[in-house]
């Protein structure tokens, strides 16, 4: 409000100024004598000074002129001038806003549009690091993936946007399936920014799918190091990486190497059932039959295996099924409660012949988790003290449609494997397999053979004495030893005679 008083007051005082002023010029008597040309003027003080004002004028356009018309000569030259750098100006301001639009256009989907706003802000802007990003994203968008492809390859010749060619074109492999192709370009990724997650994770996925255990610890190593890692973390992941790596030396043939690097895996993380069996057979190769014990000891305590009683077999291969109950109980002692060690305490007491003891073992489990194997040593206990062969036939009979037990299965995608590996080979996970129960139990078999325990067990119309049974009529668990699987199916002398 005081500005405004303040601006119409010195208006006012500048027309009373300027009044003043004509006055005094109107009642000044005299003039300025003018000659030019042979002419004499002798303009009244106030014309002369309107004269001078509107000459001053005159001069000024007149420059004002002069120079719009040598800025156009220069324009039509090709010179920045005043005049150039409006139509840059009107251009540039054409070109973001397209710009702009694309971007939103990428972010809602419309790829179509976004293609359409691409091609008009690289009409109007001089920027192909921005316009070729907008471009690529919008080809990917729209599903054009040679546009995209192209985009991206653009960008690589920009120091400032080679990374994001590199991994334009490494996702877009990945989307094609073409992972030989990927892993190239993640390696450039990763060698261009080598702190970059995604590309870290990228690269470490591709790697371990592709076998390059040694470059993959690189890798793991220095995601560890940037601290995007945990310690604990990195020590069981590498020595994952670690055993295959082992594994695919032994397959080369180097042993040596192979024994090493399997220790090493097991020092690393002692829990890893495959490290501390290959560990404790590297030991076993060298002579050093105490360190494969701890090894062994250590991890059964950790988690009982099937894998790891057979490597402890292993150690002393000749000895008798008694002096083998005897050096075996120091590895029952770990975990005498947990189901592996009631099985393994069965199998050698079976082979030991000692089926009162075998049976004891198992204990309840028959009742409370009748599972394949469980079954199958019922099976043995029984024929071992002279049962009928229905009743030994009905056991296995319950064996063929009763659930495996613990397996290899993947915490990802539930898949069960065989043999352990880093890599499912279902989803390709790294290191998602684990020694559990599948959380599905086994389908029944089809034609109606869950009722084999019902044809089978029946008593056959034959004498007893006539009726033989094989071997082969007991299946032995795989996952036992097979020494242990010798003994398990041996009838005894006695009651063969019986």
């Amino acid at each position: 409000m005081i500005w405004t008083f303040v601006k119409v007051a010195l208006f006012l005082l500048l027309v009373a100024g300027a009044t003043m002023g004509a006055t005094y010029l109107t009642e000044m008597k005299g003039g300025i004598l003018l000659q030019a040309f042979g002419y004499e003027f002798t303009p009244p003080p106030l014309v002369a000074v309107i004269g001078a004002a509107l000459l001053f004028i005159a001069i000024w356009v007149l420059i004002r002129l002069i120079g719009l018309a040598v800025a156009f000569l220069r324009f039509l030259n090709g010179d920045e001038t005043a005049i150039s750098r409006y139509f840059d100006r009107n251009r540039e301001r054409k070109g973001y806003e397209a710009l702009a639009e694309g971007l939103m256009a990428v972010a809602s989907g419309e790829g179509r549009l976004a293609l359409t706003k691409a091609a008009r802000a690289e009409k109007f802007l001089h920027r192909p690091e921005l316009t070729n990003l907008l471009l690529a994203q919008a080809a990917e968008t729209a599903g054009e993936t040679k546009k995209a492809e192209a985009a991206y390859k653009r960008l690589l010749g920009d120091e400032r946007t080679r990374f994001i060619g590199v991994r334009g074109l490494m996702a877009q492999k990945l989307a094609a399936g073409d992972t030989a192709t990927a892993l190239k370009l993640a390696e450039k990724a990763y060698a261009l920014k080598p702190r970059h997650a995604e590309v870290q994770d990228t690269l470490l996925e591709l790697q371990t799918k592709a076998g390059h255990w040694k470059d993959a610890r690189g890798v793991l190593q220095s995601k560890m190091r940037q601290g995007a890692l945990p310690k604990d973390v990195h020590r069981r992941r590498d020595a994952v990486m670690a055993l295959q790596e082992a594994k695919d030396i032994l397959a080369e043939g180097a042993s040596i190497e192979a024994q090493e690097a399997a220790i090493a895996a097991n020092k690393s993380s002692p829990d890893l059932i495959p490290a501390a069996v290959m560990a404790a057979r590297a030991y076993i190769l060298k002579g050093k039959k105490r360190h494969a014990s701890r090894v062994l000891l250590k991890a059964w305590g950790a988690q009982p295996h099937p894998e790891i009683a057979a490597a402890f077999a292993e150690i002393e291969p000749d000895e008798s099924a008694t002096a083998r109950m005897k050096r075996f109980r120091p590895l029952l002692k770990e975990r005498p409660d947990h189901e592996e060690t009631r099985l393994l305490q069965a199998e050698l007491a079976i082979a030991a012949e000692d089926f009162p003891e075998a049976r004891r073992a198992l204990g309840d489990l028959p009742e409370v988790h009748p599972t394949a194997r469980v079954l199958t040593i019922m099976a043995a206990i029984e024929r071992g003290e002279g049962a009928d062969d229905a009743v030994v036939r009905g056991w296995l009979a319950r064996a063929l449609s009763a659930p495996r037990g613990p397996q290899w299965c993947c915490d990802k995608c539930q898949n069960i494997q065989s043999e352990w590996s880093p890599v499912c080979n279902n989803c390709g996970g790294f290191d998602t397999l684990s020694w559990r129960e599948p959380t599905q139990d086994a389908m029944p078999l089809p034609h109606g053979a869950e009722m084999l325990p019902l044809i089978v067990g029946q008593v056959p119309a034959e004498p007893v004495e006539e009726a033989e049974v094989s071997d082969e009529d007991v299946p032995v668990s795989a996952d036992a030893d097979p020494a242990l699987e010798a003994d398990l199916i041996e009838e005894p002398a006695d009651k063969a005679k019986d």
